[in-house]
């Protein structure tokens, strides 16, 4: 699906503008700018206008703002976010002079907005995602002993009395206990929460993307290869292929994953060429130094 078609970014004179807008309000004309990010990375590199697939990729080294077009699509649609991020003094005033054109649906006619559920995701989000449930786990392990004194003296103590609603919290809870098939390890559940079941980091990363993606949504996701082996990057290599082919899902995602470069159909940005242009996967430095390291190593995998 093609909910965002065209996205357009600033020129050098727009910028000019912008820069002196802010000087403006920074002083008048002795005016100052403590930070003009994101000016000057995009126009002077030959990229202003960027077409999308549904698949549509960032790809670059650090500083090669990557991560910025990322923030810069995700605020002008002000996509729902988790982690902040610090986008600067120039970045309001940037996002303003940003154009765009959205695409088709199946029959042809035109979308007039992004569709609901549409967010962007961050390496960051995982990482707290992760944080929080073993946080929440901890939680629930320091109060599970307390808890199982507290169900054998409801089960098997004395009969709460009911005399009034001050009794209705201890009652209800006797009455729970007291369920036949409810078992010790249920009423723990209910009462304390159950816990998180936590994998390794990568299979964790893994399972918060299957379930944070939905169908029918624009996803705009930052590095979603950190913390993932070559082996779990190759299954989410295919789960956002499916998410694409299946449910209805674009992405826009900045990746330097060798593994995620090479989805099937996806456009990618060579933001370390100079002028920006679109590249094959197998043509881009990271991936073909993989390739010359392993072909120089060649001898080493066919050993017998």
């Amino acid at each position: 699906m093609l909910y965002l078609e065209k996205f357009i970014l600033p020129d050098e004179e727009q910028e000019y503008t912008i820069a002196q807008v802010r000087r403006a309000e920074n002083g008048g004309a002795l005016g100052y700018l403590e930070n003009g990010y994101p000016c000057m990375l995009f126009p002077q590199r030959g990229l202003q206008e960027l077409d999308f697939e549904p698949i549509t990729i960032f790809y670059g080294g650090n500083g090669s703002g990557k991560s910025t077009l990322l923030n810069v699509i995700s605020e002008k649609f002000r996509l729902a976010r988790n982690a902040p991020f610090n986008g600067g003094e120039m970045f309001p005033l940037y996002i303003k002079e940003c154009g765009f054109r959205f695409g088709y649906d199946d029959e042809g006619e035109p979308f007039f907005a992004l569709p609901h559920g549409s967010r962007a995701i961050t390496s960051d989000d995982v990482f707290e995602y992760m944080l929080a449930a073993r946080t929440r786990n901890e939680e629930i392990s320091e109060d599970t002993e307390s808890a199982k004194e507290e169900y054998a003296a409801l089960k098997f103590g004395e009969t709460v009395r009911f005399s009034g609603m001050q009794d209705y919290e201890a009652a209800r809870m006797q009455l729970l206990a007291r369920q036949k098939n409810l078992s010790r390890r249920k009423f723990l559940h209910r009462v304390i929460g159950k816990q998180v079941r936590l994998r390794s980091n990568g299979e964790t990363a893994l399972r918060f993307f299957e379930k944070s993606l939905r169908e029918n949504a624009l996803y705009c996701l930052d590095e979603p290869e950190n913390s993932l082996s070559p082996k779990l990057q190759l299954e989410m290599k295919k789960l956002l292929e499916d998410k694409v082919r299946l449910y209805g899902c674009q992405l826009i995602l900045a990746t330097h994953s060798p593994f995620l470069l090479s989805m099937r159909g996806a456009k990618i940005y060579d933001l370390d060429s100079d002028p920006v242009m679109p590249k094959k996967w197998w043509e881009l430095e990271n991936t073909r130094t993989y390739f010359q390291f392993f072909n120089e190593n060649r001898h080493l995998f066919l050993k017998k």
